[in-house]
C-alpha cells in the first residue's frame, strides 16, 4: 500500500505517493511518484510493483550469488510475480483463498504423483481429496498416495515445514502412511532408471543428509530462494535417502523453500517429465544451471497458467 506525502521544493508544495518495503537484509527501501491528487495515487499498484521488483532484483544481484538464467530480466520477473501473488492472496476472501489452495493442492498432487506413474486423473484426484472417496478399480496405494500428498501440501502452504531433518522425515512419513512402504531412511540400495548416477548407499545416507542440511543453512541467506530450491533438489535426488517417495519429497521441499520465503509455489507437470529428468541428469554431471532454468520456467508457468487464471474468473 502506498501513502501520500507532501514535499516542499523551492517554495512549491508537491504531492507524492510513496511505498516503503523491506529488503531481504531487513533494511527499508522507499519508492515514490509525484501525483496530482489522492485519486491518481490509487491507480499506481502496477507502477509500484514494477519499481519494487526492480529494486529487489538490483539488491539481490549485489547480495546473492548469481542466478545465471538465460533471461536477463529473470530476477525482476520473479519478484514481480511474487508481488502479484501476495496481492492476489490479500484480496481473496477466506473461502476464496481456501478454494484457491484446494485447487492448487489437487493440481500439484495430480502432477507430482503422475510423474511417478500414478494413474489417477485430475478429476479422480479432486474426488479423493475433496470428497474423501475411493475410486472403483484403482489401486489403494494410489488412493493413499493422493490423500497423503494432500495433507503434506496443505501443511507446506501453511508454512508448517522447514528444511531440516525432522521435517523432511515427517513429510516422508506422512506421504507413505498406509502404503506398505517403510518410513525413514532406506535400508537397501536403490537404483535409477535412465540415469547413470550411483545413489548414496544406505549406511552413508544419515551423514549425507546432515551435510545437505548444512549446505542449505550455509547458503540460504546468500542465495535466491529459487536457485536455492534447485540446488537442494538436485542434491537431494542424488542422495535418494528413502526406499520410495524421493521424487515427491524432493518436489515438496522445493515448495517449502518458496512458500517460506513468501514466493508462489510451483508445479512440475507430467508432460514435462522428460525435460525434468534431463535437468536432473545434467545436475548429476555438473551442469547445475539446467535445473535452475527448468524450475524458473515452471515458476513462471504456474503463476501465469494457474494463479492468474484463477483470479481472472473471480
Amino acid at each position: 500500500m502506498a501513502y501520500l506525502s507532501r514535499k516542499r521544493i523551492k517554495g512549491n508544495d508537491y504531492l507524492y505517493a510513496v511505498r516503503s518495503f523491506r529488503l531481504p537484509d531487513g533494511k527499508t527501501a522507499k519508492i515514490s511518484k509525484r501525483v496530482a491528487d489522492a485519486k491518481e495515487a490509487k491507480g499506481l499498484d502496477g507502477f509500484f510493483d514494477k519499481r519494487q521488483s526492480e529494486v529487489l532484483a538490483a539488491h539481490m544481484k549485489k547480495s546473492y550469488s548469481p542466478m545465471k538464467l538465460r533471461d536477463p530480466k529473470a530476477l525482476e520477473k520473479i519478484e514481480l510475480m511474487s508481488l502479484e501473488y501476495r496481492r492476489i492472496l490479500s484480496k481473496l476472501s477466506q473461502n476464496q483463498a481456501r478454494d484457491l489452495f484446494d485447487r492448487f493442492t489437487a493440481n500439484f498432487t495430480y502432477e507430482s504423483n503422475a510423474l511417478e506413474g500414478n494413474s489417477l486423473t485430475l478429476k479422480e484426484v479432486a474426488i479423493v481429496i475433496h470428497e474423501n472417496k475411493s475410486i472403483p478399480g484403482k489401486d489403494l496405494r494410489e488412493i493413499y498416495e493422493t490423500k497423503n500428498s494432500r495433507k503434506v501440501v496443505d501443511m507446506i502452504l501453511k508454512k508448517r515445514f522447514r528444511i531440516r531433518e525432522p521435517d523432511v522425515l515427517k513429510m516422508h512419513s506422512m506421504l507413505v502412511q498406509n502404503m506398505d512402504i517403510p518410513a525413514g531412511y532406506k535400508k537397501f540400495p536403490n537404483y535409477l532408471h535412465g540415469r547413470q548416477l550411483v545413489t548414496t548407499p544406505p549406511e552413508k545416507v544419515p551423514e549425507a543428509m546432515k551435510e545437505l542440511f548444512r549446505w542449505f543453512e550455509k547458503n540460504r541467506r546468500t542465495t535466491h530462494p529459487l536457485k536455492l530450491a534447485a540446488g537442494l533438489h538436485g542434491r537431494f535426488e542424488q542422495i535418494r535417502p528413502f526406499e520410495d517417495g524421493n521424487g515427491r519429497v524432493g518436489r515438496f521441499m522445493v515448495n517449502v523453500i518458496l512458500a517460506n520465503a513468501n514466493y508462489p509455489p510451483l508445479i512440475i507437470r507430467k508432460t514435462q517429465r522428460l525435460s525434468y529428468f534431463n535437468a536432473l541428469s545434467d545436475f548429476d554431471e555438473g551442469r547445475t544451471g539446467t535445473l535452475g532454468e527448468f524450475l524458473y520456467h515452471r515458476f513462471c508457468e504456474t503463476n501465469e497458467k494457474f494463479f492468474k487464471i484463477y483470479v481472472k474468473y473471480l
